[in-house]
């Protein structure tokens, strides 16, 4: 993995520690290929350098070099490594052939030998942030249309109907991919120079949204005449997205961590999720749907399967009977607005 530390610049530690074992173990002939996600010239730069001192090989001599940056979505049953086109670079033509052949074994959907490994390098870091300012673009106007009183699906589904509109939607943007990659490409760019408007803006606006998703649940509350403090809030899921049981760098936790500043310790079910590694990373206990009962505030903040089966009843079930209001938060939209728009309900989603 290649993570960003607290400051948000590269933490190239584990990509530099898989260099070093890999270099005191190479071997004359051989072609190091990585597949983290870096910024351009990481491979070239930082990499072989350490496989030379570790190995006491050279470079283009001993052994040779190649990138083919790793294409993977995790939970997704369609798009896997088979049936993603592959980028493959290497440092010389040889190398780039040698390596094209080897993923072509496994690789259905084929491969693309990109000019370069920086260009390799440079096309797999892109991806993701590009995906990261779309979204961004999305929360922002999710923000706009709720102080406008109007709903961003709604928006959304009425100008997907132009042929070139590209279908986004807000979220809460979090995993070790499109919320880490955009600050390696902007940490080159820093180095060389340049400041990063775009990039950065979208990461600053994503990086928020935990926070805003948290402050329009105690506004409800409010609204509901619920007492904030100490209120009985319940969270469906903690995973960075749906249907996967990974955690790493979710974005519910800045829900959490900002409900905890009101006073709120919310209750977190998550029956998808690695329970070990939500305990490891933050310290949460995750619960069953059994501990979601009599509760003030309702939250679905990952659309697992199993929740987008809650039929209205089920949902009815969790709430505090003797409360005027239920509040019910759909970060994700998954719901039917149309059956929770009523007078006992406060419905909000981003």
């Amino acid at each position: 993995p290649t993570p960003v530390n607290d400051d948000h610049t590269p933490d190239l530690t584990p990509v530099e520690g898989a260099s070093r074992i890999l270099g005191r173990n190479l071997t004359k002939g051989s072609v190091v290929v990585f597949e983290s996600t870096v910024y351009p010239g990481v491979t070239e730069e930082v990499c072989v350098p350490i496989l030379e001192k570790e190995s006491g090989l050279v470079c283009g001599k001993d052994f040779k070099i190649g990138y083919s940056p790793e294409r993977i979505n995790p939970g997704d049953k369609v798009h896997r490594l088979e049936t993603i086109t592959k980028i493959v670079s290497g440092m010389d033509e040889e190398t780039l052939d040698t390596v094209a052949k080897v993923y072509e074994l496994v690789v259905e959907a084929g491969v693309y030998r990109a000019e370069s490994i920086q260009v390799a390098e440079a096309a797999k870091v892109i991806e993701n942030s590009q995906r990261d300012i779309n979204i961004a673009f999305m929360n922002e106007l999710s923000i706009i249309f709720n102080k406008m009183g109007i709903d961003t699906q709604s928006v959304l589904k009425a100008a997907g109907t132009k042929w070139n509109f590209l279908k986004f939607y807000p979220g809460l943007v979090g995993g070790h991919c499109i919320g880490v990659d955009p600050y390696y490409l902007t940490y080159r760019a820093e180095q060389m120079g340049y400041h990063s408007q775009i990039i950065l803006s979208g990461r600053r606006i994503n990086d928020d949204m935990g926070k805003y998703v948290a402050e329009n649940i105690v506004k409800n509350l409010i609204r509901a005449d619920i007492a904030v403090k100490h209120a009985k809030v319940a969270i469906l899921g903690f995973t960075f997205k749906e249907n996967c049981p990974d955690t790493r760098n979710t974005k519910v936790i800045d829900i959490v961590k900002e409900l905890r500043e009101y006073g709120i310790e919310p209750v977190l079910v998550d029956q998808t999720a690695d329970r070990a590694e939500a305990k490891r990373l933050y310290g949460v206990e995750l619960q069953d749907m059994s501990a979601v009962k009599d509760v003030d505030a309702l939250v679905i903040a990952v659309c697992h399967k199993e929740f987008e089966g809650l039929d209205q009843a089920a949902i009815e079930s969790f709430f505090n009977p003797t409360n005027g209001k239920k509040v019910l938060v759909d970060v994700k939209g998954i719901l039917n607005r149309k059956e929770w728009t009523r007078d006992d309900c406060l419905y909000w989603r981003l």
